[in-house]
C-alpha cells in the first residue's frame, strides 16, 4: 500500500473529495473493528492526539470503569475503501491509554511492532518477512443456529459434489479433486479475479490465485511477502476484500479451518525468512540450501510448536483440520518439498533471496499480529539457543506405519490441549517484553471460556450415534 505522511493524507482528502474517514483496529482475537468520522473531523492533530472511543465494549479490552481509549491513525496504511459510498478513506490505527499516554498492552498491533523491534535488538536480523497463503471457502448459502432445544449447521454450494444428482449442471468438481481444474468446473474464477483486481488497486500485490483441493468453492489468493506488521495489516485488508466481494455476488466467504467433515480444511501456509542489511539469512550450504541460522530457526519453531498453535490455530474448529489424511500437517518434522511435514523448505527457485521456510500448520482464524509475532519469537529462540531441529524427514508421513510414526512428535489434537501447552511453554514469548504475562493470561482464560461454551452443547452427530442406544 502507498505510504503517506499526515499532511499528505489531509491533501488526499481534499483532492479526492473524500467525505468520510474509517478508522480500523483489531480486537485481541482478530476481529476487525471500525468507526467512521466525517472527513472534516480529521486534522493534523488527529494523528498526534488521536481520537477517543469506548474501549469497554471491545471484546477482551477495558473494564467499564476504565473505558476511555485513544486511536491514532497510521497514515501509512491509508486506502480508499472500494465498497463504501460516499468516498471513504480507511486507516489502520494504534491504540493508546489516554491517562498514561502509552501504548495499550492488549493492542495486538503493538505486540507485532514490539516483535519487529526485538528482532533488531537481538542483532540477528532487522526484517522478518512473511508470505501467508490464506485459504477460504466461497459458499452460496450458510445456515447455523444454537438454542436451548437445538443446534445445527448447513452450508451449500453450486460447486458441491453432493449436488451432482439434484442440479441440472453436469460440471461438478469431484470429491477432493478441486485443485486447479479449469472452468466450467471452476465456477469462481471471475470472482477471484475481481478480488485480485481490487487488492491490486488498493496496493496489495497478488502473485497467484486458484481453486483449492476441496469442493464447494475452496479458494486461495496468494499475496506477495512483506515485513511482519505490514503483512499482518495487509491480511486484515485481504480478508475484508474477500468477504465483501463474495457478499456483492450474494455469496459468503469464510476462513473457518474446517467446514466440510470429509473434505480438506482451509489453512494458512506461512512462508517465513529473516534478513539483515538487505541480505537473506536463511540461504546457505546446508540441507535444502539452508543456512545454520535457518536450521536453528526451524529447531525453535518445532520445539515450541505445541504451544505456538494456541496462537496460530486458536479456535476449536482449527483442530478439526489438524487431523491426518487431509493434507494438514500434524507431525512435527521438516523436509524439502514434502508437504506432509509441519515445516517445508520450498525448492521452486535456487536464488538465495528466495530461500525461506514454509510453516504449514497455521490457519487464517488466527490474529496475524499474534501468529506472525509468535512464529518469529520461536525462531529467534531457536537461533539464540542453537536448537538443533534433528534430521529432516523426507518420507510421506501420511503413509507411514504406526511404528515409524512413534518417534515424530505430534501437534495437539484440541484447542484445550494447545492452551495447556501454551501455559507450560510461553517464556520465549516474553523476551523483549513482546508478549506480556497479562496478555497471555487473558488469551488463555478467553480460550478456556470458548471451550466451556461448546463443552455443554450436544453435537448433532451424538443424536445419530446414541439417541436409541
Amino acid at each position: 500500500m502507498p505510504k503517506y505522511s499526515p499532511q499528505e493524507i489531509l491533501s488526499l482528502i481534499e483532492q479526492e473529495g473524500i467525505q468520510y474517514v474509517d478508522l480500523r483496529f483489531s480486537d485481541p482475537f482478530g476481529q476487525w473493528q471500525h468507526m467512521t468520522l466525517p472527513a472534516y473531523e480529521i486534522s493534523a492533530e488527529s494523528f498526534e492526539a488521536g481520537i477517543g472511543f469506548d474501549g469497554s465494549s471491545i471484546r477482551g479490552w477495558q473494564s467499564i470503569h476504565e473505558s476511555d481509549m485513544i486511536v491514532k491513525p497510521d497514515p501509512n496504511t491509508a486506502f480508499v475503501d472500494p465498497f463504501i459510498e460516499p468516498k471513504t478513506l480507511v486507516m489502520i490505527c494504534d491504540i493508546y491509554d489516554p491517562v498514561t499516554g502509552e501504548r495499550y498492552g492488549r493492542d495486538t498491533r503493538y505486540i507485532a511492532q514490539k516483535a519487529e523491534q526485538y528482532l533488531k535488538q537481538t542483532g540477528i536480523g532487522d526484517t522478518a518477512y512473511f508470505g501467508p497463503e490464506a485459504e477460504f471457502f466461497i459458499l452460496d448459502s450458510v445456515e447455523f443456529g444454537n438454542a436451548e432445544h437445538y443446534s445445527f449447521w448447513r452450508v451449500d454450494s453450486e460447486e458441491g459434489w453432493w449436488n451432482r444428482e439434484i442440479t441440472s449442471s453436469g460440471y461438478k468438481i469431484p470429491h477432493k479433486r478441486g485443485y486447479f481444474p479449469a472452468p466450467p468446473l471452476d465456477k469462481l474464477t471471475s470472482i477471484r479475479n475481481e478480488m485480485t483486481t481490487i487488492l491490486s488497486e488498493i496496493g496489495i500485490t497478488v502473485e497467484v490465485h486458484h481453486h483449492e483441493v476441496a469442493t464447494a468453492g475452496q479458494a486461495e489468493i496468494d499475496i506477495r511477502y512483506d515485513s511482519l506488521v505490514n503483512q499482518a495489516d495487509k491480511l486484515f485488508v485481504y480478508k475484508y476484500v474477500v468477504r465483501n466481494v463474495a457478499a456483492k455476488h450474494g455469496k459468503y466467504a469464510t476462513f473457518m479451518a474446517k467446514i466440510l467433515p470429509n473434505d480438506n480444511g482451509s489453512g494458512m501456509h506461512t512462508h517465513f525468512s529473516i534478513w539483515k542489511g538487505g541480505e537473506p539469512l536463511f540461504a546457505g550450504s546446508g540441507y535444502a540450501g539452508l543456512s545454520e541460522t535457518a536450521l536453528y530457526a526451524i529447531g525453535g519453531i518445532l520445539k515450541h510448536a505445541r504451544a505456538l498453535v494456541a496462537l496460530t490455530n486458536p479456535t476449536i474448529n482449527s483442530y478439526h483440520r489438524l487431523v491426518p489424511g487431509f493434507e494438514a500437517p500434524v507431525r512435527l518434522a521438516y523436509s524439502a518439498r514434502n508437504r506432509s511435514a509441519a515445516i517445508r523448505i520450498p525448492m521452486y527457485f535456487q536464488s538465495p533471496k528466495a530461500k525461506r521456510i514454509e510453516i504449514r500448520f497455521p490457519d487464517a482464524t488466527s490474529n496475524p499480529y499474534l501468529a506472525f509475532s509468535a512464529i518469529l519469537m520461536a525462531a529467534l529462540d531457536g537461533i539464540e539457543n542453537k536448537i538443533d531441529p534433528g534430521e529432516p524427514f523426507d518420507k510421506d508421513i501420511y503413509s507411514l506405519p504406526p511404528e515409524e510414526l512413534e518417534g515424530i512428535p505430534q501437534l495437539p489434537g484440541s484447542l484445550e490441549e494447545a492452551i495447556n501447552e501454551l501455559e507450560k511453554d510461553y517464556e520465549f514469548l516474553l523476551k523483549g517484553g513482546v508478549f506480556t504475562e497479562e496478555f497471555l493470561q487473558l488469551w488463555i482464560e478467553s480460550k478456556r471460556a470458548e471451550i466451556d461454551e461448546i463443552r455443554f452443547i450436544p453435537h448433532p452427530k451424538e443424536f445419530e450415534l446414541y439417541f436409541d442406544i
